[in-house]
């Protein structure tokens, strides 16, 4: 006979615990002695486990052991303050805890009845946000608008595109539907297009920054309609993800309002920039918008998933995503004294995301994140300088934040070799991109812990390789 499977008693449950902090304290304390990109090939790590489950109980110090053996070969190291690839997807200590304990507690949040603490803390934090960001009051949980957390800026993108559909449903099939966005503008947009069948999804050149020109905007509006298609949603960027350019939002939402189009902007990385006074300006006219998404997982040190969404009315979200069988009816919700977060987006079920985003909040203060933000502008902004003065490179974009994009002056090839070999080196991570056939590198500066000696032996490994 097998041995029967034991659960831990609370005892072993409390000694485990305790390894499993001293391996994750261990790793955050060591992880910049580890290759940023690891070197492995397809399958390599699949070898080291076995070809089936095992028949019996194994240890949890085995298991524990595995994450150095099997694990750890083959991370991407997102957390090491040599990190300047994509954007940052940062974590903190109160947000690693934060994340133990909702795991502990395996709140399934979808009703207000289902965990109240998870709904009215989210309520409140998101309501946080919107002052800290100096956004709208109307879209507070006590206005007609509202915040939600979803998974990613796509989940909240791709929803909105849902609304925009369902809202001029008696006007038009969903293969007339426009939706339009810059061409530089994130591929999860188009994606949402397709998953929402939208029949047209419009790419609208940029300018010299990149940012949607707003006449180019207007030319293809004015086209669609006149072929008798129905333009149905816009969406803005504020912070792309190739160069983190600005589109002008205030100048498409008048566009916007003349078609009667939903206005989204997608703010994923840039939003937590807003923070500081000083960057709000680069999303003047906010308050015309109908949605706006931003992601704390990425430069708020909240652990992925976490982004949120708000809306300026709440009543067309929720009319598209609520469906209410009798298995999910209580006396609370029918009293509309309540918000069930179910009806605010596509999953019905939700994890308590709401508690690592309140601990981080209140263990930095809005003055601590603040300065993480400007920090990294700062570290930017020297790395550009360096950039700029060295008559090998020159600057790729602008650089409102804290991404710089350059390229060498020998050409493409001369880029793109570069890029390889500080991947290579095992030393850093960076992203290449191209645009227009110009190859350029991105230089990510975001991490938890990248400060002013990341960024000196950044330049030094340039300069070597270059």
């Amino acid at each position: 006979m097998p041995p029967k499977r034991q659960h831990m008693t609370a005892e072993e449950f409390r000694e485990n615990g305790y390894a499993v902090v001293d391996w994750i304290a261990s790793y955050l304390e060591e992880v910049e002695k580890y290759p940023v990109l690891p070197s492995v090939e397809p399958g390599d790590i699949a070898s080291l486990m076995p070809d089936r489950a095992p028949d019996v109980p194994e240890a949890f110090a085995d298991l524990l052991a595995d994450l150095d053996r099997v694990v750890m070969p083959g991370i991407t190291h997102w957390q090491s303050p040599n990190w300047f690839a994509y954007f940052p997807a940062n974590t903190s200590a109160p947000s690693i805890l934060a994340e133990v304990v909702a795991a502990s507690l395996g709140v399934q949040g979808m009703l207000w009845s289902t965990s109240p603490a998870a709904t009215e803390i989210e309520q409140r934090v998101l309501d946080w946000l919107v002052d800290m960001l100096d956004l709208p009051q109307a879209w507070k949980s006590d206005g007609p608008g509202g915040g939600v957390i979803q998974m990613s800026a796509s989940d909240a993108t791709h929803a909105v595109i849902v609304v925009a559909r369902h809202s001029r449903r008696e006007h038009a099939r969903s293969e007339d539907m426009v939706v339009y966005v810059s061409n530089q503008a994130h591929s999860s947009i188009e994606k949402g297009c397709t998953i929402a069948g939208i029949g047209h999804c419009r790419k609208i050149d940029t300018d010299a920054a990149y940012a949607m020109d707003v006449a180019c905007l207007q030319a293809s509006v004015a086209a669609d309609v006149a072929a008798g298609l129905t333009p149905i949603a816009v969406v803005s960027a504020v912070g792309t993800t190739a160069t983190t350019a600005v589109d002008p939002i205030r100048a498409i939402d008048r566009i916007a309002k003349q078609y009667e189009m939903w206005h989204h902007v997608d703010a994923a990385y840039a939003g937590t920039a807003m923070v500081c006074p000083e960057f709000r300006h680069l999303q003047d006219g906010v308050e015309t918008v109908d949605s706006y998404t931003f992601n704390p997982h990425k430069w708020m040190m909240v652990n992925f998933d976490c982004n949120v969404l708000w809306v300026t009315d709440r009543a067309p979200l929720i009319d598209t995503m609520s469906i209410l069988p009798p298995y999910l009816r209580n006396e609370v919700s029918d009293s509309g004294a309540v918000v069930d977060y179910r009806d605010w987006h596509v999953p019905l079920g939700r994890r308590f995301r709401a508690l690592k985003l309140w601990w981080v909040i209140r263990s930095y203060g809005v003055e601590g994140i603040r300065e993480f933000i400007r920090s990294h502008v700062r570290l930017a902004e020297d790395f550009a300088a360096w950039i700029d003065a060295d008559k090998r490179f020159e600057l790729f974009a602008p650089h409102p934040f804290s991404l710089v994009c350059f390229s060498l002056l020998e050409g493409n090839n001369a880029t793109k070799r570069l890029a390889t070999a500080l991947n290579a080196s095992g030393k850093v991570a960076v992203t290449p991109s191209v645009i227009d056939g110009r190859s350029f590198i991105r230089i990510s500066i975001g991490q938890t812990h990248t400060g002013e000696v990341h960024i000196v032996r950044l330049k030094a490994l340039i300069d070597e390789l270059a």
